[in-house]
């Protein structure tokens, strides 16, 4: 079997996940190239060693620019805080290498058009990891409304809730600067909800959104004796229309106390509605308007059964899969776009579809206004 060499930049929570996937893959799927899990780079020595080691990569480095110089490098694997995807992925391209890399795309529009003009110039795969796409409930869900069995979609409610930052101690981490971050959960978790907006209803035509700040100042990770500003989002709550007529709305919060990781979306059509939740990620609510009036509620379809998609590599019915699988799926569909030429989605054209919402969401928060796409 022919094999695609691969470097990872990062090795933090993203680092560990995607390592997973590229271990994982070849255990439950067939793909038409073998990865390999060639080198592992970042600035902490110490600890990439102990990455490395802990997770099978063959080789370190702590310069990435020297990593893209390497002619035993098929693909990198941008795992990366967002400022940094922009400068990696258009040196990675003009290099010749394919590129996995992790969301948000970028911080900025103009970054992420830059990063698709030199992936597409360069003729490499590109992939953008939003992973929920690959989700085999969201599939089904997918299935089910281009099968019109919820008939003309209505209304798009998405909501991504974490509650992290509810200790007014937590440090003024990277994620909360403006340089850094772009903005707050907007960026981070919004930009999940609206790539699974784009997948299953349709691309926005004007947005409006609103955002609050409820702590204002924070330790200093480097002193904590001293305090910094702040600088993005802590809440936000966007509403728009989509160009095919539905409304959408979509929360983004670290301050839902309660919620460590909620990520939901509800459809509602004029034949029927659909829900799934990420806290229970294997089952999909679905009504439908077809059912007798005195049987109509909604009901629980647990997508384990082996003619979903991606589902039969895995476990028996019945037997749920986690969060670490889409990225598995995310794998092995990777890696046939490389071995085959082809292409796989969402890529660097989505992002930069989402990167469009995201700006003009940002320019509503500012303006107090509705701005158009």
């Amino acid at each position: 079997m022919q094999e695609l060499r691969i470097a990872i930049v990062g090795h933090r929570f993203m680092g560990r996940a995607h390592s997973n996937a590229w271990n994982q893959v070849c255990r439950f799927f067939d793909p038409c190239v073998k990865p390999v899990m060639q080198v592992a780079c970042g600035r902490d020595e110490k600890d990439l060693a102990a990455f490395a080691r802990r997770w099978g990569w063959a080789e370190i480095e702590t310069d990435w620019q020297r990593l893209l110089k390497r002619d035993d490098i098929d693909a990198i694997d941008i795992a990366t805080p967002t400022f940094l995807h922009a400068e990696m992925a258009i040196a990675a391209a003009e290099a010749g290498k394919h590129i996995f890399c992790e969301k948000p795309f970028a911080n900025t529009l103009a970054e992420g058009e830059a990063m698709l003009a030199a992936a597409e110039k360069a003729g490499v795969v590109h992939y953008l990891n939003h992973n929920y796409r690959r989700c085999p409930a969201v599939l089904l869900a997918k299935k089910m409304i281009d099968e019109g069995e919820l008939g003309e979609i209505y209304h798009w409610r998405g909501a991504y809730q974490q509650s992290w930052l509810l200790n007014p101690q937590h440090p003024l981490d990277w994620k909360l600067k403006k340089a850094t971050a772009a903005a707050g959960p907007l960026w981070d978790l919004g930009s999940h909800a609206i790539d699974l907006a784009h997948f299953l209803v349709g691309e926005f035509a004007e947005i409006d959104c609103r955002a609050k700040r409820f702590i204002t100042e924070r330790p200093l990770a480097e002193d904590p004796s001293r305090t910094g500003q702040v600088e993005v989002e802590c809440a936000a709550l966007m509403t728009g229309e989509f160009k095919n007529g539905a409304l959408a709305t979509i929360e983004t919060t670290r301050y839902a106390t309660g919620r460590r990781n909620r990520h939901t979306f509800e459809i509602y059509g004029s034949k029927g509605a659909i829900t799934w939740d990420m806290e229970d990620m294997n089952r999909l609510q679905f009504f439908s308007g077809a059912d007798p009036e005195d049987r109509r509620g909604f009901r629980d379809i647990l997508v384990t059964e082996r003619s979903h998609e991606y589902v039969g590599a895995w476990w028996p019915p019945g037997h749920i899969i986690g969060y670490e699988h889409a990225f598995v799926h995310a794998a092995i569909d990777f890696l046939n776009a490389c071995a085959k030429g082809g292409s796989v989605e969402p890529n660097f054209h989505d992002g930069v579809k989402s990167l469009k919402v995201l700006e003009a969401a940002a320019k509503s928060m500012e303006s107090g206004r509705r701005i158009g796409l």
